[in-house]
């Protein structure tokens, strides 16, 4: 076993994947399927003939910078890794080609949750894949954004700079390893650490919260009224945030109300890392009510839906309908559920966000949802987006230059913490929110040229780079389908993704000269 986890990262993901395969092939043979369980038995037995071979000749690599490799691993495994998990999915459908079972395996690695296939379409044992790898996807995300991205001062831990320490307050530059007593010049503390041992460490750590709590929502799902499938897939949808569903979302399912009550618990665990078990024990302990990402999140929660129920309420006088009492519970339930929903970047939508519609007699109002799924959930959990703490920083530095307006003189307090986040962490992610805007402007730009109007572009763009696939369903005035786009704008959509889920300043870390010096 020890042999196996000193392989390199992206080898030991193949295997993983490998073996996933396994799982659909023993669905499809319990359900009597017998063309899809060969479909995926196969390719399961060929790769990991394939990844031991591989391991084999590269089990006496060993990388001169360990973090670089494994940023490299994660870039890795976004790009080469789908074309391994297509194979058994092209060979299960079979009015389908190769390319578009890569570009769903893209969506279902990087949590997006986009699919070209309707519901129907798909084996069950498919729905599963997706399903699985979405889940897996959100898992080495998870994963990684502890060991690899929080001792790199990436993936949000630049804004607080507590990445690789319990304390706050240290001003290292993103991209950047935590200098140790013998290391002067920065960034070569990257040398130096053991990056395998915390992805091993958390990974042990991490697997059985993470399993726990998937099989936990899962059982609760089949309580409420879902099928085994069902439930299974939005369980697994709902830890990992990539919102895939074998029924085309929650309207299908039959748990109602009640499973969107359970599954709205489990989706706070995406607002912040001191949610999740494991997780937030890394950093220091401090009350909940201090996190500032659970309170940006609340707020969030709070307010938008509160103007989204008072516009369907004006909506409602209009037509006379004020006084349907359960429409109206219905509609406010609607609006939280699915404001967290987009907020944590799953993309579920609730039935009561529909049954508004009908009540107030007014569309709903999608622009608002792309706004969340561009905010994003919490560093270090598997949402998407820009994140919740880059956008606290934001508006602890607004209150901050508003106060000083009104007094000149006055001194801001709240420790050096406090002031690292309203300035260098300001600072910082004032350039990730110009970097993502200039992502969406470049990609946008690129959609245009393939033929897509520029509204379609810009939701099709913010729901890559944000991870939110459902969110074409819902922004736009008519909802979009991904299956009715181009090869060329398929792959510019794939790269969105992959670039949306490792960020740009990941990508930016690793042309740092100081990454490859040495």
């Amino acid at each position: 076993m020890g042999k196996i986890l000193e392989l390199p990262l992206l080898v030991i993901l193949m295997g993983v994947g490998a073996l996933a395969m396994l799982v659909p092939a023993i669905h499809a043979w319990a359900i009597r399927d017998w063309d899809v369980a060969r479909a995926f038995l196969f390719p399961a037995v060929l790769f990991l003939v394939v990844t031991a071979l591989i391991g084999i000749a590269s089990a006496a690599r060993r990388p001169a910078n360990p973090a670089r490799s494994h940023l490299l691993a994660m870039l890795g495994a976004f790009v080469l890794l789908p074309l391994m998990l297509a194979v058994p999915m092209n060979e299960a459908v079979r009015d389908t080609g190769y390319f578009n079972a890569w570009w769903e395996m893209v969506s279902s690695l990087t949590t997006t949750g986009a699919t070209l296939f309707e519901p129907g379409r798909l084996p069950p044992s498919v729905h599963l894949w997706r399903a699985l790898v979405g889940w897996l996807g959100g898992f080495f995300m998870l994963v990684a954004g502890v060991a690899v991205l929080a001792p790199m001062n990436l993936g949000g831990f630049e804004v607080t700079g507590d990445g690789g320490t319990a304390g706050a307050g240290s001003a290292r530059t993103a991209g950047q390893g935590q200098p140790g007593p013998s290391v002067r010049r920065p960034g070569r503390a990257l040398r130096s650490s053991q990056t395998g041992d915390r992805l091993v460490r958390h990974t042990l750590a991490l697997m059985p919260v993470y399993g726990s709590l998937t099989l936990v929502l899962w059982s609760a799902l089949l309580i409420a009224g879902d099928t085994a499938l069902v439930a299974i897939c939005h369980a697994m949808s709902v830890m990992a945030t990539s919102g895939i569903s074998p029924v085309g979302g929650l309207a299908g399912a039959q748990s109602g109300f009640a499973g969107e009550g359970l599954i709205f618990i489990f989706l706070l665990f995406a607002l912040s890392r001191h949610l999740m078990p494991a997780v937030g024990t890394r950093w220091s302990p401090a009350p909940l009510a201090r996190d500032p990402e659970i309170g940006m999140g609340l707020a969030l929660m709070a307010a938008v839906p509160a103007v989204l129920f008072l516009r369907h309420w004006i909506g409602a006088v209009e037509v006379n309908d004020v006084e349907d009492i359960p429409a109206a519970a219905e509609a406010a339930w609607g609006a939280i559920f699915t404001v967290l929903s987009f907020l944590t970047t799953t993309g579920f939508e609730s039935a009561g966000w529909v049954d508004a519609r009908f009540w107030s007699g007014l569309p709903t109002p999608g622009l608002v949802l792309a706004g969340l799924a561009i905010i994003g959930g919490g560093v270090a959990t598997t949402a998407g987006g820009v994140k919740l703490l880059r956008v606290y920083a934001l508006y602890r530095h607004g209150e901050r230059e508003l106060q000083k307006l009104v007094h000149p003189n006055s001194v801001g307090g709240g420790g050096a913490a406090a002031r690292r986040m309203r300035r260098q962490g300001a600072q910082v992610a004032w350039v990730f929110f110009a970097l993502f805007a200039m992502s969406i402007a470049v990609t946008m730009l690129a959609l245009t040229l393939t033929g897509v109007g520029f509204s379609p572009a810009t939701v099709l763009t913010i729901a890559a780079l944000s991870n939110t696939g459902p969110l074409a369903a819902v922004a736009a005035e008519v909802p979009l389908a991904w299956a009715a786009l181009g090869e060329a704008a398929k792959v510019i959509l794939a790269a969105a993704m992959v670039l949306g889920r490792l960020e740009t300043l990941a990508i930016i870390a690793l042309l740092n000269p100081e990454m490859w010096r040495g």
